[in-house]
């Protein structure tokens, strides 16, 4: 009888790993190229191995870090990438120079780029920006394009000013004096505040347009022949994003374990919220995450071309899709 049992248990055993395994292997891939690395702020992708909001969604996802939007573009246009995490000025640019891609999800419809100064500095409105030393993450980075465009908006270019690669943690040459403002985010203001900046004057580009800050894009090829894969995706993120919304407490003790910049959870905390409210516009309240201003894209691209940053006229109304968003 015990015999019968180890064996009766031992092809149960085998019978659920062969399942296992199968169900693995049914999985679709989909690598997503970043701007970034695994940081807090996007702690609704970092904690798949704790929700599998992807698995649910027959979905075996890979993050591929990178250091700018330019870099998230490239590396899906090279097919290292399915889906490009990457911001609407790098998209431009592709879309520029002849790229086939289509945009399938709006990730954050609010604009979260600002350039930052310290109130000693005596910089407080872009045109004070003329002739100073200014800070980006990247020259492949979405912090360099919305810089052009808030300096456009005073009448000046990046002629006018001394641009320096300070990389992600631009905070610190400007604290120790290397730059005189630096191009970044919302959500690196907030931990450059909690590590002690010290006062300064943020001047922040929505006031001036109110673009996307980052989008979801894919080769037209992907586009076409992947319908069903980036569907089950854009569920997947879009559940991802409404666990972190409505959760951001567990968010934020997750991101302790799984961001490379999350120690703090406190930190981690409010970075979320910034994410969080950064996600949601008028439309997406009314149409669901990820819902595309169309309009609000093709003001963006013709604001592109009016400063030199793109040569052609390019009309979104072609590029965008959104039959692929979760509802639809």
């Amino acid at each position: 009888m015990k015999r019968h049992f180890l064996r009766t248990f031992a092809a149960l055993a085998l019978g659920a790993l062969c399942t296992g395994a199968w169900a693995q292997a049914k999985l679709d891939k989909v690598t997503i190229a970043g701007w970034g690395g695994p940081i807090s702020e996007i702690t609704n992708l970092l904690v798949e191995p704790d929700k599998g909001f992807f698995r649910a969604q027959g979905i075996a996802m890979v993050f591929m870090p990178g250091t700018g939007g330019g870099d998230a573009v490239r590396n899906l246009l090279s097919g290292q990438a399915d889906v490009a995490f990457t911001d609407p000025g790098s998209l431009y640019a592709a879309l520029d120079k002849g790229e086939k891609l289509r945009v399938i999800y709006d990730i954050y419809p609010q604009n979260i780029f600002n350039v930052v100064a310290l109130k000693s500095r005596g910089i407080s409105k872009p045109a004070d920006l003329k002739g100073k030393k200014i800070g980006v993450y990247s020259l492949s980075s979405g912090t360099l394009t919305n810089l052009q465009l808030l300096l456009n908006q005073a009448g000046l270019s990046e002629k006018d000013v001394t641009i320096v690669v300070t990389g992600l943690l631009n905070f610190a040459p400007l604290m120790q004096g290397q730059v005189d403002a630096t191009a970044a985010t919302d959500t690196g203001l907030l931990v450059a505040r909690a590590r002690g900046v010290g006062e300064v004057n943020v001047m922040e580009v929505r006031n001036s347009l109110n673009v996307s800050s980052d989008i979801f894009v894919v080769r037209e090829e992907t586009y076409q022949q992947k319908k069903d894969v980036l569907k089950r995706f854009l569920a997947a993120y879009r559940d991802s994003m409404q666990w972190m919304i409505n959760n951001p407490q567990e968010a934020a003790a997750l991101a302790v374990k799984r961001a490379i910049n999350g120690q703090n959870e406190t930190v981690n905390l409010e970075v979320i919220k910034l994410r969080n409210l950064s996600s949601v516009s008028p439309l997406t309240q009314k149409n669901g995450l990820g819902a595309i201003d169309v309009d609000m894209l093709q003001k963006g691209a013709d604001a592109w071309k009016k400063i030199g940053l793109v040569q052609r006229d390019l009309k979104m109304k072609d590029v965008v899709s959104a039959d692929l968003l979760p509802g639809k």
